[in-house]
């Protein structure tokens, strides 16, 4: 199981009081909320595996050069040579440090990579797994891993994480009329407000479906657009060409990488805490011993 951590403790953040805070008044809804996600889900799906994705790199310098409105508008402030800062509310921020702690006393494993975000922690893991693998988020970027001959499933959390669906190719052909391993084209075509992408002008979700179903992939309906003896329209054939220099970098910032150096990692979720004297005194000290004890007893059912 491959967490989107970000997405659910911004989740968990905005959809749990913030009245819930710690003796010393620091708010915790967002660390509260995420372990009982975590509860949740390990209780339904009882993973041997659990990884807490981590974004190291929200908005990677490589993706910016090749587009520079990618995720621009989520932008606080610009750190010259580094790593622009994400707008993420105070509240919140003083809690993902907590959160880290927990998660370390638990044994959870936290993986990040410099240089990438989340989604490419996941697209790794998931790649070559060699066991089923279950994503949550509720980012639609990563319907792009689904894989059901690999038994690669999104566990999609955009109705909350209790009403959360089950993404196979199935449920991507329905929804959008492409294949899962079109995704990332159709989503390049198609464009997404939410990263910065502005897609290619005049062409929503049914051209990028038909164009897709019809020429393959992005390669293909290019190739088309170029070929004076292809069947391609006038109207989709001029705005494909139009958009050329937008084509010739977005598939690459969309696309999920799958092969970064991770390293030996230990992925296992173990039956028990690993450092359980670490772990009351956070509970203490955070007013967090509901969820963590319920976590620690969902955990040891589900690892028996």
């Amino acid at each position: 199981m491959l967490l989107d951590t970000a997405s659910l403790y911004f989740r968990a953040f905005y959809g749990v009081p913030d009245t819930m805070r710690a003796p010393d008044g620091t708010p915790v809804n967002a660390v509260r909320g995420l372990l009982d996600f975590i509860s949740r889900l390990v209780e339904e799906y009882q993973p041997t595996h659990l990884v807490c994705c981590w974004d190291n790199d929200w908005r990677p310098q490589w993706r910016v050069d090749l587009l520079p409105t990618y995720k621009a508008h989520r932008v606080e402030a610009e750190v010259p040579g580094g790593s622009d800062i994400e707008e993420v509310p105070d509240p919140l921020q003083v809690q993902i440090p907590i959160i880290i702690e927990v998660l370390a006393a638990f044994g959870i494993a936290v993986v990040g990579a410099d240089g990438y975000e989340a989604d490419d922690v996941i697209g790794t893991l998931a790649t070559d797994a060699g066991m089923p693998v279950e994503i949550v988020t509720g980012d639609r970027d990563l319907f792009q891993l689904v894989d059901d001959d690999l038994g690669i499933r999104v566990l999609y959390t955009a109705r909350g994480v209790g009403r959360h669906e089950k993404v196979t190719n199935a449920v991507v052909r329905e929804k959008y009329d492409v294949e899962a391993n079109q995704y990332a084209d159709f989503a390049t075509l198609r464009g997404d407000a939410s990263d910065g992408l502005p897609g290619v002008a005049g062409v929503g979700e049914k051209t990028a479906a038909t164009l897709l179903n019809r020429f393959g992939s992005i390669d293909g309906i290019r190739a088309a657009s170029l070929d004076p003896d292809s069947d391609l329209a006038p109207g989709p054939r001029s705005k494909i060409v139009a958009a050329a220099d937008y084509l010739d970098v977005a598939p690459t910032v969309v696309a999920v990488a799958r092969d970064i150096p991770l390293g030996e990692l230990d992925l296992t979720l173990p039956p028990t805490p690993v450092d359980a004297d670490a772990l009351t005194v956070l509970a203490e000290r955070w007013g967090l011993d509901t969820p963590i004890a319920r976590l620690v007893t969902t955990i040891t059912d589900a690892r028996q």
